[in-house]
């Protein structure tokens, strides 16, 4: 019998495109050679030309899936992205403060790139209230460090500062993904006892169309990094990595913006 992988938990939303939420999560988690699991936040009504409608699921769904899969399964990483609304962000939460799980990486998906809302106000407040101390490392894009920080991202200075401030609203640790910058540079700004460590990730642009969740394919590469034993800037430097080939080595598929292709790994491997 081969030994068992590691499991990771996703707690997302689903894309039927496949390009973000549960769908691209579990693409990630097995190209890395794990297990992985998942709990369903919203339902939305997407395609590679955007999001169309969302429908977060109720809490007490979400929170029953979550104990039932946690009475079954222990996860060395979790990867929490779209919630919806507050419910539900409620339900993740009470969960994470009686699990006390491992290496929980948080995507604060707040929008799709179509403009869609995928997390409501009071969700939002909920997130930086409650949630934000609960999990290990926060990983927001510059738009989205921008509202929950109230600070303008526009430059890696501004990059800096903004993980700066979200450690002041309870993070423990930050990566603020800038792949608006060129070159495209992220930035990691971790706690170590009373001081925080920044350190910056430059990449090279990559000329392509298909570029649908990035920042979940990013914050689950990161979960199995951490499930897999590496500190956590070397998970941040595998999991821009990881992207950086995903994106290298996407494909044409569908109408509009495209996915990454997260299982380019099985195509070097049947080369």
């Amino acid at each position: 019998m081969s030994k068992s992988p590691a499991v990771v938990l996703s707690i997302a939303g689903f894309d039927p495109s496949s390009g973000a939420g549960i769908t691209a999560d579990l693409k990630t988690i097995a190209a890395h050679g794990l297990f992985g699991i998942s709990c369903i936040t919203a339902l939305t009504v997407q395609s590679t030309r955007g999001v169309a409608e969302v429908r977060p699921q109720t809490g007490e769904l979400v929170r029953k899936t979550l104990k039932v899969l946690l009475d079954d399964f222990h996860p060395s990483a979790v990867k929490i992205g779209m919630l919806g609304n507050k419910d539900v962000a409620e339900a993740v939460a009470e969960v994470l403060a009686e699990a006390r799980l491992p290496n929980v990486v948080l995507d604060p998906v707040l929008s799709s790139s179509s403009g869609a809302v995928l997390l409501d106000e009071k969700g939002i407040r909920f997130l930086i209230d409650r949630l934000l101390p609960l999990v290990d490392v926060i990983t927001p894009n510059a738009s989205e460090a921008q509202v929950l920080a109230g600070v303008p991202v526009t430059s890696l200075e501004e990059m800096r500062k903004v993980a700066h401030q979200l450690h002041g609203l309870g993070a423990r640790n930050a990566v603020v993904t800038g792949g608006h910058l060129f070159p495209p540079t992220d930035v990691l700004s971790q706690t170590i006892g009373s001081t925080e460590q920044v350190v910056a990730f430059a990449g090279k642009h990559v000329a392509t169309e298909s570029t649908h969740g990035t920042g979940c394919a990013f914050a689950s590469a990161l979960a199995c990094n951490l499930a897999l034993g590496k500190n956590l800037e070397e998970s941040v430097g595998a999991a821009k990595d990881y992207v950086n080939q995903a994106l290298r080595q996407a494909y044409l598929v569908g109408k509009g913006k495209g996915p990454i292709n997260h299982l380019f790994r099985l195509d070097s491997q049947n080369d």
